[in-house]
C-alpha cells in the first residue's frame, strides 16, 4: 500500500531513498468495510485521510435529506471541514466501498515535518494543486446546467456511477434523481 503513495508522491517530486524513508516511517494505514461511517454530523475530527482504494462519500443533512458534498476515491485526500478546530462536525464521511487509507494527523504532521522538512515542501505543492482544481471545479459546477455538470463529471470521473448510487450522484450534481434519468436519457438518444 505505501508503494501506492510513493506512486502517488512521484507525480510531484523524485521519490530519493531518504524521503521514501520518511514517508514509510510515518505512513499508518487503516481499512474500513463498505457502509462504515468514519465521521459523523457532530463529530470531532482529529484525523485526515488519502485514499488509497476504495470510495469516500461526504455528505450533511438537510432537513432530513443527504446532500451529497463530494465523492472521494483513490489518490484523493479528505480532509474534514472540522479537522484541527476541534469544531463539531457539520457532515458525515461514509465509505461507499471497503476502504484503504493513509492515515494523518496534526501532531504527526508536525513531527514527520520536523524530522522532514522536504516532506512539509511536498505537502504544500501538493495542497495548492488540490486547491486549484477545487476552484475549478466550483467554478464549472457554478456555471454548467445541470446536463454540463453530469457530461463534466462523467469525463473526470467516469467510474463513478458504478461506484455509488443514482440517488448519491444526482444530490452531488444539486438535482433529483428523477432528473438525472431524464438527462441520461437525453444524453442516450444523441448518441
Amino acid at each position: 500500500m505505501k508503494n501506492e503513495i510513493l506512486k502517488y508522491l512521484s507525480k510531484y517530486t523524485v521519490i530519493t531513498k531518504e524521503l521514501e524513508n520518511a514517508i514509510s516511517e510515518s505512513t499508518f494505514i487503516k481499512t474500513f468495510k463498505k457502509g462504515s461511517v468514519i465521521l459523523k454530523e457532530g463529530g470531532i475530527s482529529n484525523e485526515c485521510y488519502f485514499i488509497i482504494k476504495g470510495c469516500v462519500r461526504s455528505y450533511f443533512l438537510k432537513d432530513g435529506e443527504e446532500k451529497t458534498i463530494e465523492f472521494y476515491t483513490e489518490e484523493q485526500s479528505v480532509i474534514p471541514a472540522n479537522y484541527e478546530t476541534f469544531k463539531p462536525s457539520e457532515s458525515y464521511l461514509e465509505c461507499l466501498e471497503d476502504t484503504i487509507v493513509s492515515v494523518g494527523n496534526p501532531k504527526l504532521e508536525k513531527e514527520t515535518f520536523q524530522k522532514y522538512p522536504q516532506l512539509e515542501s511536498l505537502s504544500r505543492i501538493i495542497a495548492e494543486t488540490i486547491i486549484l482544481k477545487q476552484q475549478v471545479s466550483f467554478t464549472e459546477f457554478r456555471t454548467s446546467t445541470p446536463e454540463e455538470r453530469y457530461l463534466n463529471m462523467m469525463k473526470a470521473r467516469p467510474d463513478l456511477h458504478q461506484r455509488a448510487p443514482q440517488h448519491q450522484i444526482a444530490s452531488y450534481l444539486g438535482i433529483k434523481p428523477e432528473s438525472l434519468s431524464r438527462i441520461r436519457k437525453r444524453i442516450i438518444s444523441k448518441k
